[in-house]
């Protein structure tokens, strides 16, 4: 018994010991400018509700953002090659509407105007 005692208390001295820490910085980041992104659609949402703006490219549907009514905003296409044709979609959040442009080549910024 005063074994498994001794060995006990020998066990939670050397646990709540000090331990060794080696503290320092992070490298410093590389300071970039903010550029405009390669591939983007250029959303102007002329409708009271928001919309749900989509890529559709071999029949899946990829989730771009949501832009408010009554506002334009710079929508990043990310994940898709330049020069792709794909299908850009807006759906009004109520799902009622949709609006779609088909065969938009990837390249620059398109703007799309909702209606």
């Amino acid at each position: 018994m005063r074994i498994a005692v001794l060995a006990a208390v020998l066990l939670l001295a050397t646990a709540c010991g000090p331990r060794r820490v080696q503290v320092g910085t992070s490298p410093t980041p590389t300071t970039t400018t903010p550029t405009t992104p390669a591939i983007a659609v250029q959303v102007t949402n002329n409708l009271q509700q928001a919309v749900n703006v989509y890529v559709v490219s071999g029949g899946n549907d990829t989730f771009l953002r949501q832009v408010k009514g009554n506002s334009s905003e710079t929508v990043p296409i990310q994940g898709f090659a330049s020069g792709m044709a794909v299908t850009i979609k807006a759906v009004t959040i109520d799902g009622v509407q949709t609006y779609s442009r088909p065969n938009v080549v990837l390249n620059g910024t398109y703007a799309f105007a909702v209606p």
